[in-house]
């Protein structure tokens, strides 16, 4: 049963303490790296056959497989998804950057080019949930941010082939190629290439501690979006909130995962008492109320604070992936809101809305990193090019300057590269 502490009256050691995977999976990872970098497709599909049970003949998805699974997927769901991608794709569109350029003095010019990534490969999970979402939340920016290249990797089940909803959201949202591979053995494809996988320049989404693993070594080599780690909701919420609802938005992140973390917070015990008998009524109507479960006892957690504004600071300490402002007139506290993956507004909008139709990314900042990093987004896919242009006479203007600059830090060929170009 979930627990319900008071703030003020336990530590904040035990309020803020997060759950963390216990597995040490650096060494295996690395092994896994290694191989795949020496050996290619051919390390690849051993590892496909020792994880997933499925031997492949080609890592690439067919024509063929992508036209099966779009007539198992049926015209119903593919609305849905093309419905969603519409979302993302209003939404996405509005963070694009432009270019930009400088010319307000005689003789200068400089400016900053906004460069899509040449290759991106997006990782989607597989296994009992495969996230047919994630592939339009990660696909869909990189597109709108002109990726020359979108490479989806995602594992294969026992048979060979692919979860049909994922191929359909690939199709919607136009990966360029799909690739069956998961885990560590997925991300040393992209980082280093293979002879079915082209080296990517950045590697996005989600997954499992091998995965995060993956993505944490071979950085550098390519570039990340984020190491994820459990998933997260926190709930704020006013003694008003429906009790039902609340429990029923803890259980939408605590069926992922055994280490996922529930929370709620708010300013009412006799609210809490309610929730707490909430989720012990709906955790036995859930397909995957054993998952649930276990997240809910041993990471799920309920804290009482004084106040709204206490409620708030406690939010902001913890930095949640998902945060729930359920209160009356939720714009009154969205500036106090500081550190939040994403902020789900009011009592009508629940995460599982953003997760899947909403727009907003899904791909979050966990584990406290909102305090410093964002969401996944068009950003992610663009890097920026500067230029600088002057004429000798503007040069001249500044040549000094930069000399003594360059002197104060002990680099005269430095000084000397601007002066010389100023002498008669």
């Amino acid at each position: 049963m979930i627990s319900i502490m008071k703030y003020g009256e336990v530590s904040n050691e035990e309020i803020f303490a997060r759950s963390m995977p216990t597995v040490n999976v650096t060494d295996a990872v690395a092994e896994i790296i290694r191989n795949v970098r020496e050996r290619g497709d051919a390390a690849v599909k051993e590892y496909t056959e020792k994880f997933d049970k499925a031997k492949l003949d080609s890592l690439l998805v067919t024509a063929e497989e992508m036209e099966e699974a779009l007539e198992k997927t049926g015209q119903e769901f593919m609305a849905i998804l093309e419905k969603a991608a519409a979302n993302i794709r209003k939404f996405h569109s509005r963070q694009v950057r432009n270019s930009f350029i400088i010319n307000d003095e005689p003789g200068v010019v400089m400016g900053q080019k906004v460069i899509p990534v040449d290759r991106a490969g997006v990782y989607v999970p597989g296994g009992t949930a495969p996230l047919s979402s994630t592939v339009l939340m990660d696909v869909i920016p990189a597109k709108i941010a002109g990726v020359k290249e979108v490479i989806l990797i995602t594992p294969p089940g026992k048979d060979g082939k692919i979860d049909p909803a994922i191929l359909a959201a690939a199709k919607v949202a136009g990966a360029d190629r799909i690739v069956k591979a998961g885990g560590a053995q997925a991300i040393a494809a992209l980082a280093y290439g293979t002879e079915s996988v082209p080296k990517a320049d950045k590697i996005v989404g989600p997954g499992n501690a091998f995965v995060a693993e993956a993505k944490r070594q071979v950085y550098g080599i390519v570039s990340i979006d984020m190491i994820a780690g459990p998933s997260e909701i926190l709930v704020a919420a006013d003694g008003k909130s429906n009790p039902a609802w609340l429990a029923a938005d803890l259980l939408s992140q605590a069926e992922h995962d055994k280490v996922a973390s529930a929370v709620l917070v708010t300013d009412s015990m006799e609210l809490a008492e309610k929730v707490r008998d909430e989720l012990e009524k709906q955790i036995p109507l859930l397909d995957r109320a054993e998952i649930a479960r276990v997240s809910i006892d041993n990471n799920g957690k309920i804290i009482v604070a004084e106040d709204l504004k206490t409620v708030i600071d406690i939010a902001n300490e913890i930095a949640p992936e998902h945060l729930e402002l359920c209160v009356d007139n939720p714009f009154d506290w969205l500036d106090s809101i500081r550190h939040a993956g994403s902020v789900f507004m009011g009592r009508n909008c629940p995460e599982a809305l953003g997760d899947y139709m909403a727009g907003p990314n899904h791909t979050l900042p966990t584990q406290g990193t909102a305090k410093f990093s964002s969401p996944l987004s068009v950003d992610d896919f663009v890097k920026k090019t500067q230029y600088t242009y002057f004429t000798r006479e503007a040069l001249a203007d500044l040549a000094q300057d930069v000399a003594a600059f360059a002197r104060k830090e002990g680099l005269t060929g430095h000084a000397r590269s601007a002066l010389i170009r100023t002498e008669k």
